[in-house]
């Protein structure tokens, strides 16, 4: 907003950025969090050497924020770090995601048959261009739903699910009867950011992902953007239906468009649900995983009875986000019982034994309206999926509906060279 010329006053009542999405130093900021009683023990290290993210997020190396953040070079006050491993849970133990041909062939996930057709799907997949019908073979992608392609390769249900969860990073199977364009696109934006550095698919920003929205802020102030921590929001104030101002500490801010969190106005958004996330605090890297210092796990919902999936995200001392010798692994979903706690098991049962836990459970609150009237704009609140690509939406979806123009990644690097100059 800054960079396109919008005066832009960010206020947030907690004293760090990021709001829900923080990461929370010092490890005794986090014990205070969750109340539990005592200090840490002194074998977790020292307090300041941990940066916990309350939200676990992985970052697509191909994908829109990435993107994003290249555009407006937030990346110069960021550093990232490819994840290790991405994994995927079948029958009660986990397995390494295959996405290319020859991890395709090597994957003991599949018998020899099913190998060469999974391979014959990812070669489809790869040639697959959504501009060329060419490319199609008799399918029609804005028609054909994913069903019928999974069965055009004649694959089977172990490999359905582990490529519509663990590459197409689908929550639930819904997909399956949508037409297939989508998944397609999804599961090569998986191929493409694997191919950039080749472990995983992901990266981490080192420190925790509240370096994020820091380097927002920051690149904010270079265009005249004004950032307040610590402040507190008494009212905000609305006129003849439209927003005017937001009142703090007794003064009035006026504005004529208003961003936030569904937490601050809390009677113009709806729960739709709602997610439970475990912190697990570990000595040890995951089992099976090859001693990978950072992984993300995929429990598919078919694999336990589920309608969503658990999504288990693994990061480590090697990202300046914990002691020395020390493991953070986060495992989040969509609550769907009246036992949360219990729906996890399958996932804690994998990282055992956990030194200490870190239990929450989040309302999904949802806008209830655009907010073109109002010209207040709600973020949705973050659902259980471990990848940003959802969050690049929300703020593409916001910037559509606050200017009523898409949101131009080009336009936008124009703009900054106009200022910046080319280099």
């Amino acid at each position: 907003m800054s960079v396109n010329g919008k005066k832009v006053l960010h206020m947030d009542r907690n004293p760090y950025y990021g709001g829900e999405s923080a990461s929370i130093t010092p490890l005794e900021d986090l014990y205070k969090r969750f109340k539990i009683p005592g200090a840490p023990p002194a074998s977790m290290g020292r307090g300041r050497d941990w940066n916990v993210d309350l939200i676990p997020k992985f970052l697509m190396a191909n994908g829109q924020l990435v993107k994003m953040l290249l555009y407006t070079e937030v990346t110069r006050y960021l550093d990232f770090k490819v994840t290790e491993g991405s994994f995927v849970y079948k029958g009660g133990k986990i397995y390494k995601v295959p996405s290319t041909e020859a991890e395709a062939l090597a994957s003991s996930l599949m018998g020899l048959f099913e190998k060469r057709r999974f391979r014959k799907f990812l070669v489809y997949v790869a040639n697959f261009d959504e501009n060329d019908p060419r490319t199609f073979e008799g399918i029609d992608p804005k028609k054909t739903a994913m069903r019928e392609v999974y069965k055009k390769f004649d694959l089977g249900q172990d490999v359905i699910d582990f490529t519509g969860h663990a590459l197409a990073l689908y929550r639930t199977d819904d997909y399956l009867d949508q037409p297939c364009c989508e998944t397609i696109n999804r599961i090569k934006l998986y191929s493409e950011s694997l191919a950039r550095y080749g472990k995983s698919p992901y990266l981490y920003p080192l420190y925790g992902l509240g370096e994020l929205p820091q380097g927002f802020a920051r690149l904010s102030a270079i265009y005249g953007g004004t950032y307040m921590l610590n402040k507190p929001i008494e009212e905000i104030i609305v006129q003849d239906g439209k927003v005017i101002g937001v009142k703090s500490e007794g003064e009035v801010a006026r504005c004529k468009q208003l961003i936030c969190d569904p937490s601050y106005v809390k009677d113009r958004v709806e729960k739709v649900g709602q997610v439970i996330r475990v912190i697990c605090i570990l000595s040890h890297p995951i089992k099976n995983t090859n001693d990978a210092n950072s992984c993300q796990i995929i429990i598919p919902q078919n694999q336990v009875n589920r309608k969503s999936d658990i999504y288990v995200c693994m990061i480590s001392s090697a990202h300046n986000v914990a002691a020395q010798g020390k493991y953070i692994a986060i495992v989040s979903t969509t609550v769907e019982t009246k036992e949360p706690e219990k729906e996890i098991r399958p996932a804690l049962e994998l990282l055992e034994p956990i030194e200490q836990k870190f239990v929450s459970i989040s309302d999904l609150l949802v806008p209830k309206d655009l907010g073109t009237e109002s010209q207040i704009f709600i973020s949705r609140a973050y659902d259980a999926t471990t990848h940003f690509e959802t969050t690049c939406d929300d703020i593409k979806d916001i910037y559509k509906r606050m200017t009523g123009s898409e949101f131009d990644f080009e336009e936008m690097k124009r703009k900054k060279n106009d200022i910046y100059g080319e280099d």
